[in-house]
């Protein structure tokens, strides 16, 4: 993906305002006016002047192809390298397994072993570069790969940057590449949490992610709403394992999707900065106003990147910008024209990064923090959204919370039940439908040309883990294995052994495959 973020980051992507930043309020009343918080956020220059950074990002095929596109791209001045994974390494497979036969290198980048990883960053400067890593569920396994290939080029962990997109809990509602069930999911996350802070201080574990429950047809107050309560969470566990709300809280970062209208995306933006902070305010007892303050980025609008026709994506794409931005928002996703269809690359990425650098500097929206303030119509639709927003949070905490809701269903079931309606709705007339899906049609464009992967990769993937299989010691990664089946049972960091596993040439599939032997796998309610 290409567009527009926050320039220098650290551990949290989509800066507002972070820790340090003179923007932060040493008072809810210092923060400009009384009530700040209750209604703009706790921060009311909202990232004002700062600077936003143009972000390319590609990744489909074997180690070796994507390693050669992400050196162009540092060479290039890139500061950042995305790094989407395939559909085996997303669900803990191997590539030869016959669960996904054909499915390696097709949408993402194939990594079975630490020695996929360590191909993939050949040749790059990792202590000069901020690495963001789609993960999902496998992030902890890709992360400590990424660590023992750094440390490999002579990389002090300490000096690793970065951030792992790793939101279990959004997988376990709607992202379908969940592989464990929701406890022993949120387990895992929370002990990756510990060993990053302690290892890792660079990276970012926890982007808390909503834009796919748009996606899936959720409506902007279930997505605010299941996003934070989500948060909620987050912090309860790290709370209950023993970490300070104050050191954990500024470390978390929100993903929402990109609106497309410029009403929706201020006000969703506002009650997501002022429901947060009043959460962690009154619920958790932050002391650090910088706690209190919702670290978010935007991501694409849901249901809107059209297959067909999708070079009308473009225009969705300016369209989302300047309606995301005015919200305080401080990193947007600007997709090329082809996502829709497979991850971008090549001119696709190029057009991506110079939309964003169209809309960081050749368009008024950094100068101004939520410019929209005193709008009757805005402050309307805000206060609506928060009623909505808070009546959805409180259903989910009467139900036990968000791992108890995933349980049962709840969040699934109204999500399905908002994509129903707007399905209804399309058909109603022209402003519900998006060209060449809804009631319009147009005639039909030529087929986009996204980079697809070769073939033959999944057959190269099984020859390379097969020689990885022939050149490690069975007997280091059997007892590796043991000792992380052992944590798994206890209540020990998973991470400290997975990490020897690793180490030792143990596979993704087969670190998955243990830890599934103790935990289960995910079953959605309604497939029970």
């Amino acid at each position: 993906m290409g567009g527009v973020g926050a320039g220098g980051f650290g551990p949290s992507v989509g800066l507002v305002c972070g820790p340090g930043d003179a923007g932060v309020p040493e008072s809810d009343e210092e923060a400009g006016h009384a009530g700040c918080v209750l209604s703009r956020g706790a921060c009311p220059l909202a990232g004002r002047g700062r600077s936003r950074a143009v972000w390319p990002g590609e990744g489909v095929g074997s180690a070796v192809e994507a390693n050669a596109r992400y050196r162009r791209l540092v060479a290039r001045g890139a500061r950042g390298v995305p790094v989407g994974f395939d559909l085996p390494t997303l669900t803990g497979r191997d590539s030869d397994d016959p669960l996904v036969r054909g499915e390696a290198g097709r949408r993402g980048v194939a990594v079975d072993s630490v020695d996929d990883m360590r191909v993939l960053f050949g040749g790059i400067p990792l202590e000069r570069v901020f690495v963001s890593m789609a993960a999902g569920a496998p992030a902890a396994l890709l992360l400590l790969m990424y660590q023992l290939a750094g440390e490999e080029q002579g990389v002090p962990a300490g000096r690793l940057t970065g951030m792992v997109r790793h939101d279990v809990l959004e997988e376990c509602i709607v992202g379908g590449t969940c592989i464990f069930p929701p406890e022993p999911s949120l387990r895992l996350a929370v002990d990756l949490f510990g060993y990053s802070r302690a290892e890792l201080p660079g990276w970012g574990v926890v982007p808390v992610s909503g834009w796919r429950m748009a996606q899936a047809g959720a409506s902007p107050a279930q997505e605010v709403a299941f996003t934070l309560a989500d948060g909620i969470e987050y912090v309860r566990a790290a709370v209950a394992a023993g970490m300070d709300v104050d050191d954990f809280a500024s470390r978390l970062s929100f993903l929402f999707a990109a609106p497309a209208a410029v009403s929706e995306g201020v006000a969703k933006a506002r009650v997501a900065r002022r429901v947060w902070a009043r959460v962690l305010r009154e619920r958790f007892g932050t002391g650090d106003p910088a706690s209190r303050v919702l670290r978010a980025g935007l991501y694409r609008a849901g249901m809107r990147p059209a297959v067909r026709q999708p070079r009308v994506n473009r225009t969705r794409g300016r369209v989302q910008g300047p309606a995301a931005l005015p919200g305080g928002i401080r990193l947007l996703c600007a997709d090329p024209f082809g996502e829709a269809v497979v991850l971008p690359a090549g001119k696709d990425t190029r057009l991506a990064s110079r939309m964003g650098r169209v809309l960081r500097g050749e368009r008024d929206v950094s100068t101004r923090a939520d410019p929209f303030a005193g709008s009757y119509a805005v402050e309307r639709l805000a206060d609506a959204m928060e009623a909505a927003v808070l009546e959805l949070m409180g259903e989910v905490e009467g139900l036990g919370g968000a791992v108890a809701a995933i349980g049962q269903g709840f969040q699934r079931d109204e999500i399905g039940r908002g994509a129903y309606r707007l399905e209804r709705g399309r058909g109603a007339g022209e402003e519900h439908g998006l060209a060449g899906v809804g009631c319009s049609r147009f005639e039909e464009e030529g087929r986009c040309g996204p980079l697809c992967a070769d073939p033959p990769v999944g057959v190269r993937q099984a020859e390379r883990l097969a020689k990885v299989r022939a050149w490690r010691c069975g007997d280091r990664v059997g007892q590796a294995l043991v000792a992380m089946r052992g944590a798994a049972r206890g209540e020990g960091n998973v991470l400290y052994p997975m990490k020897d596993a690793l180490a030792a040439g143990a596979t993704v599939g087969e670190v998955c495959g243990t830890l599934r032997e103790v935990w289960g796998t995910y079953v959605p309610s309604g497939a029970r």
